[in-house]
């Protein structure tokens, strides 16, 4: 079975072991809420003893890096965070112009990230790259909204591996965090427009052939391309939305207009048939 941790090589030492697993957070191998191998195992797979082990797993979650749960094991601990408090993500997502900021926002550092990840990706990056966009097509098949914007999330986080800048990796996954939860825009809105599943699934296409062929330039024009895309297509589901909004108020208005007159007529009706008697 392949493994992600490796041999300690010379000095068998906690601060070996530590390192080492330090290192695997900090270039984005191991994500937050991964699991650990258990004691026994992980001692075996870096051939150090288990006492070694049990001091450098202590150190990390002392340091906050990891966390044991009852149950749960050692898993790695919630390490990108927030990039906006509670309090300001709620404020941000009642304003529209936050949306066209952080589009803004994605729309460059993600040029450059497809740009970096073209003359960075290794062999194993594309292969990684070209799983998850085999998936990408198997999920834009079955027509589910919520599992396509998950895999929308982890391709863009792919990219942002293929950079191998430990900065950028981060600085990107707090952005697609924000992108997750939905406190930008809704994503399921924008999927319900005419063609938008297709042309999201080509554009994202055309992001990693770019990466695939070594392509700088052509990976930059097509991450743009991508952004471009989705904020103009933010603001048709704004639009649309809006457009949907005041258009049930009306029907509902003139629906209680017509139930009202509609009553004063037989009001009326009632009382010239009382007078008349």
């Amino acid at each position: 079975m392949s493994t992600i941790y490796s041999r300690i090589e010379h000095a068998r030492t906690a601060d070996a072991v530590t390192r080492q697993i330090e290192a695997l957070i900090l270039e984005g191998v191991l994500r937050d809420g991964d699991r650990l191998p258990g004691e026994r195992e992980l001692a075996a797979q870096m051939e150090v003893s288990r006492p070694i082990l049990r001091d450098a797993l202590k150190a990390l979650e002392a340091r906050g890096l990891l966390v044991t749960r009852q149950g749960g094991g050692t898993q790695v601990a919630d390490v990108v965070g927030e990039v906006f408090a509670a309090p300001m993500r709620e404020l941000i997502a009642s304003h529209p112009k936050a949306t066209a900021d952080y589009l803004e926002y994605r729309r460059e550092i993600e040029a450059v990230a497809a740009e970096m990840a073209a003359r960075r990706a290794t062999e194993a990056d594309k292969a990684l790259l070209s799983g998850i966009v085999a998936r990408m097509k198997e999920v834009h098949s079955s027509g589910d909204p919520d599992a396509e914007a998950e895999i929308d999330v982890e391709f863009h986080n792919a990219v942002g591996e293929c950079v191998h800048n430990f900065v950028l990796l981060h600085t990107l996954r707090s952005c697609y965090r924000l992108l997750a939860e939905g406190v930008f825009y809704s994503r399921a809105r924008i999927y319900h427009l005419p063609g938008a599943r297709d042309e999201l699934l080509a554009q994202h296409g055309a992001i990693y052939e770019a990466i695939r062929d070594g392509d700088p330039g052509a990976a930059r024009a097509a991450a743009v391309a991508h952004i471009a895309y989705v904020q103009e297509a933010s603001a048709e589901a704004e639009r649309t939305g809006e457009w949907e909004r005041v258009a049930g108020l009306r029907l509902r208005h003139r629906s209680d207009a017509g139930a009202q007159q509609v009553k004063s007529r037989a009001s009326r009706t009632k009382r010239s048939a009382a007078a008349g008697s």
